[in-house]
């Protein structure tokens, strides 16, 4: 509720890759532009395959490394820090504007239960989300696991964590007109793959999950489980499928999409507080 729209608007609809992370071991706040030196030099080195590059010099990717100060849940979470790369032309002029070709950002919206049982010397941001080219994705990961001792693990969605994010975004009101909720299954032991997508009027899915929720604010397995047996139900009534039988790879709703891959799009600011609890508490999950 207290994050800014207009400064995390960049962070809507981008297809996001979701990492989690251990702890980072003596992250200091106060060094963010000399980590942006030292690891612009590390991806100038990287990319000339070893050969050592001055740190300072001007090179053609530019790295920022930033705070987002009020992208947290509670007074105990970090603020996040975002990464990212640009592309300088050497043959434009020295005032054109440099192209955003990556980002990155750590964050932990309410994930005091990892922060609280962790020494002082370390920053828990355990959750990551990247956009853009997988080699950025890896030599950004690479430098800050060797430069703070931590560890970068892709973090995929079960389909028992997807149906509770269908479930979740379907019952949010929205200010304005909504796309339809859509569930995507993979079936199983095919010769050649098969999805089944199952698309929901989000009026229909919304009034669904208000008939089986019972305390508002509250979500329990038990109500996820209905919601998703009422919608399977529907689906063999006309077309004679088990749903049940496939697995949920991919939801999509007015809020956000999520791929079983860990790939995720938030698109409503209003909700992204909540989406990102959400994943943190994943990311908390596959720490612990």
């Amino acid at each position: 509720e207290n994050v800014d729209p207009q400064k995390t608007a960049f962070l809507l609809r981008k297809a996001w890759t979701l990492y989690s992370v251990t702890p980072l071991y003596r992250f200091r706040r106060s060094r963010l532009r000399d980590y942006a030196r030292l690891l612009s030099a590390f991806i100038a080195a990287e990319k000339q395959k070893g050969l050592a590059v001055e740190v300072g010099v001007e090179l053609d990717i530019r790295v920022a490394v930033s705070s987002l100060a009020d992208l947290r849940g509670s007074e105990q979470d970090q603020a996040a820090v975002l990464v990212q790369l640009s592309l300088r032309s050497r043959a434009s002029s020295r005032n054109s504007e440099d192209k955003l070709v990556w980002s990155g950002w750590f964050c932990s919206v309410y994930g005091d239960d990892l922060s609280e049982n962790v020494p002082e010397d370390f920053t828990c941001l355990p959750l990551f989300l990247a956009h853009g080219a997988e080699t950025y994705t890896s030599m950004v990961g690479s430098w800050f696991q060797k430069t703070f001792d931590c560890c970068f693990r892709r973090l995929a969605i079960s389909p028992l964590n997807l149906s509770w994010m269908v479930a979740m975004w379907a019952g949010c009101k929205l200010d304005r007109a909504a796309s339809a909720v859509e569930l995507v299954f993979s079936v199983p032991r095919l010769s050649q793959p098969l999805d089944i997508s199952y698309a929901i009027h989000p009026e229909d899915a919304k009034a669904l999950w208000d008939t089986v929720q019972k305390t508002p604010g509250e979500i329990t397995q038990e109500e996820v489980d209905v919601f998703m047996d009422c919608l399977y139900a529907h689906f063999h009534r006309h077309f004679k499928i088990h749903l049940s039988a496939a697995k949920l790879v991919k939801v999509s709703t007015a809020v956000a999409s999520a791929h079983c891959d860990g790939i995720v799009k938030i698109l409503h600011s209003q909700y992204l507080p909540g989406v990102l609890m959400l994943l943190t508490e994943l990311a908390v999950s596959q720490i612990q």
